[in-house]
């Protein structure tokens, strides 16, 4: 029987204390409703004492029912590896034992094919020593928790904080995504830049050096021939320092001699805004990101193949190794340095 049109679907996950995992599920746009729960053992209607004791097979879960117009299963998965220790074989953070282990309940081929291509990547990143720990197993019984679990970071937030920052939980998805949060499991389906926001102010100097949101916020112009990419000569894309948006490729990078990184045109047409900047008598043409409004440079015109160089601040940009492309969302440029090997 064939799924019906816009008809919710649903996704089982287990990772560790359930609390954590409804609120980490439910905020998202798409999903229906996180229900907490019980699944993968053998004792039919168990009970959280029950569970607790480590001896019914169960585990703490979530089953979530989505709108997969609005939220793909891939994004799930991403969701869920974000929010578990996936080396720990044993529990999750303060919580020990069976009913704390973490697994992927697959309800179908499809489910089961995605999950393990899930896994496979992100034991490939590079991101955790440790091999992956976590499970892929096929869904079994799926036992709602007692009420008062249902929605427990809401009704009981004071306690569930405490909780989730006293188990180890928050730390480690701090220390560990931070520093990783460009990494997308599944990048060639989804490009984060396009549906990029630009946060607060205040957000912004925390995420930013203070040159780089001197040069990208107040349109400051750095040093010549003392910044990071003027002389740079290896292979790959540079992006916008702010959102992650694509703006040049190393193929159209070349020596102006003016001590900033210069490029002959964007790396697609779109891909950056100018605008006309006048200073007292003297017009140049400032160049700006679209999706961020970072101030990034200027342009002149000047006997290149295109008529035009890009002069762009190393500050404003961030740079993505040839074969880092896929690993942090750009797959589609992978395709230019297939061209020009």
């Amino acid at each position: 029987m064939n799924r019906k049109e816009n008809e919710p679907e649903v996704a089982i996950f287990a990772g560790g204390c359930f609390w954590c995992m409804e609120e980490a599920f439910e905020r998202l746009p798409g999903v229906i409703e996180a229900i907490a729960g019980y699944t993968g053992g053998w004792v039919e209607n168990p009970t959280y004492e029950l569970v607790s004791t480590g001896e019914t097979g169960h585990r703490e879960a979530v089953k979530v029912i989505y709108d997969p117009s609005k939220i793909s299963y891939e994004r799930l998965l991403e969701i869920f590896w974000k929010n578990i220790d996936p080396t720990d074989p044993y529990g999750q953070f303060a919580d020990r034992g069976e009913q704390y282990r973490t697994a992927i309940f697959y309800l179908n081929d499809k489910q089961r094919t995605l999950a393990e291509e899930s896994r496979r990547r992100l034991g490939l990143s590079g991101i955790f020593d440790e091999p992956i720990a976590t499970e892929i197993l096929p869904a079994r019984e799926f036992y709602p928790a007692e009420d008062y679990h249902q929605g427990y970071y809401l009704t009981f937030s004071e306690h569930y904080k405490r909780y989730k920052l006293y188990s180890g939980r928050l730390g480690f998805i701090k220390a560990v995504w931070e520093e990783n949060r460009r990494f997308r499991l599944f990048p060639e389906r989804e490009r984060y830049w396009l549906g990029w926001r630009k946060p607060a102010d205040s957000e912004l100097r925390k995420l930013l050096t203070p040159l780089q949101y001197a040069v990208t916020q107040l349109g400051v112009t750095e040093k010549p021939f003392q910044n990071e990419y003027w002389d740079h000569h290896e292979e790959g894309i540079y992006v916008d320092v702010v959102s992650g948006e694509p703006l040049f490729s190393s193929l159209d990078k070349f020596d102006s001699g003016t001590g900033w990184p210069s490029f002959t045109k964007p790396l697609e047409e779109w891909a950056v805004v100018e605008a006309e900047e006048c200073e007292g008598f003297l017009c140049g043409r400032e160049v700006r990101s679209r999706f961020a409004d970072s101030h990034l440079g200027h342009v002149f015109e000047e006997p290149t193949p295109t008529g035009k160089r890009y002069c762009i601040n190393s500050a404003s940009l961030r740079f993505i190794p040839r074969e880092e492309l896929r690993r942090y969302g750009y797959i589609a440029y992978e395709r230019l340095f297939r061209q020009n090997p």
